[in-house]
């Protein structure tokens, strides 16, 4: 018998609502531990593409290094994105990208009923709090279907410029301590 998360994940790879999902190798699907904390980005790059697999290049070495010094492993967390295609050359999704793929990534906040959401960057933080910025938002509380909700950069921007490691390594730490 196929569960709610596999059945979510058929959906997913056999979606065509938008344009993206015609240039993909692969779509990426969610990964990692249910019940706990659920980072969520923006799209899957190159790699992601490539592997399948959410965060998985340049970005995601620097997540699990955070989430280590957080004393966290990368399958303590549920790792996805707002969009499951790559969007050619990196670019950001557009608006009717994302309207395409919220459905699915409101479906698999409902099954994997995290205890917390670290949204990483303006897409992610603007896909599920409507109307915030990352800096404005940052060190905020907010709420989803009841679940708590933090903001910070995505780890791509830290790569650009390492003087954001540290705020997410803040972020990443106060969003830990919500799941008490």
């Amino acid at each position: 018998m196929i569960n709610a998360i596999d059945e979510l994940n058929n959906q997913i790879l056999a979606c065509s609502r938008c344009p993206l999902a015609y240039a993909r190798k692969n779509a990426v699907l969610g990964e990692g531990k249910f019940n706990s904390l659920m980072l969520i980005g923006e799209a899957p790059g190159k790699e992601e593409d490539e592997k399948g697999r959410p965060f998985v290049g340049r970005a995601g070495k620097l997540l699990e290094s955070l989430l280590r010094t957080e004393g966290l492993a990368r399958n303590d967390v549920y790792i996805t994105n707002v969009v499951k295609c790559r969007p050619p050359r990196n670019r950001k999704p557009s608006p009717s990208e994302i309207a395409a793929c919220i459905p699915y990534l409101h479906k698999e906040i409902e099954l994997v009923a995290p205890k917390a959401i670290l949204l990483m960057g303006a897409t992610a933080a603007s896909a599920l709090v409507q109307g915030v910025g990352v800096f404005s938002s940052r060190q905020k509380n907010f709420e989803y279907n009841g679940i708590p909700v933090r903001v910070t950069l995505h780890p791509a921007a830290a790569l650009r410029n390492p003087r954001f490691v540290p705020l997410i390594k803040f972020d990443l730490e106060t969003s830990k301590l919500l799941l008490g």
